[in-house]
């Protein structure tokens, strides 16, 4: 049986994120855990996170699984969440600057106030996101199909062709990566309702090719 491992490392939305691929993919085993083993032994991984990324690579560091999250990035399907997706990356404007993990060049900046106008922060609520590319997860979505965001930064590739979907909220942002066997998302799939489970479910079915 395939068995998908949800990182725990005290934040994220674990429960609706297991509940959704468990919902999902019932003829798959999911894992929600904070062992480094369980993780490593996994044919599947998803690094779910909300809050600040300065606290994300701080609980990854102290749980001992910065490595087999790097480990499991490289080598088999990988779909990040939110701040699951802005860790894979570089650096974010918090705290004087966050080292982030460093998988994927580019930065986290903040949503820029003067660009929004009478938008507000955090960017809450249900956006199109215009597909980039002809991936795997976006199987059965239809293009311009709505997603539910919460944040307030953003991610800025270095590699623009790192792109997999694009939202405006005042700017044009990065919706989803993907880069090898890396998919992520700044939206929450699991509060999406019907495309965020078609993604999902994607997910748990998609080998990591493109």
């Amino acid at each position: 049986m395939t068995s998908i491992a949800v990182i725990d490392y005290g934040m994220g939305n674990l429960r609706s994120v297991s509940k959704a691929l468990e919902y999902v993919a019932p003829d798959k085993k999911i894992l929600v855990t904070a062992s480094a083993l369980e993780i490593a032994r996994a044919d599947k991984v998803v690094f779910p996170g909300v809050g600040a990324i300065f606290h994300c690579v701080a609980e990854l560091q102290q749980r001992g699984l910065t490595q087999v999250v790097m480990d499991a990035a490289a080598n088999k399907p990988f779909l990040g969440i939110c701040v699951g997706m802005q860790a894979l990356f570089e650096s974010a404007e918090e705290n004087n600057d966050t080292d982030a993990l460093g998988i994927l060049k580019g930065s986290v900046p903040k949503l820029p106030l003067a660009r929004l106008g009478d938008l507000s922060l955090p960017h809450m609520g249900w956006n199109n996101v215009k597909q980039c590319v002809d991936h795997p997860l976006w199987h059965n979505i239809q293009d311009n199909a709505r997603f539910y965001f919460v944040h307030s930064f953003y991610v800025k590739p270095e590699d623009q062709k790192l792109n997999a979907g694009i939202c405006n909220y005042g700017l044009d942002f990065s919706a989803a990566i993907y880069s090898n066997y890396i998919f992520a998302t700044q939206f929450h799939p699991e509060k999406s309702q019907h495309d965020g489970l078609q993604l999902l479910k994607n997910f748990t079915y998609w080998d990591g090719k493109c």
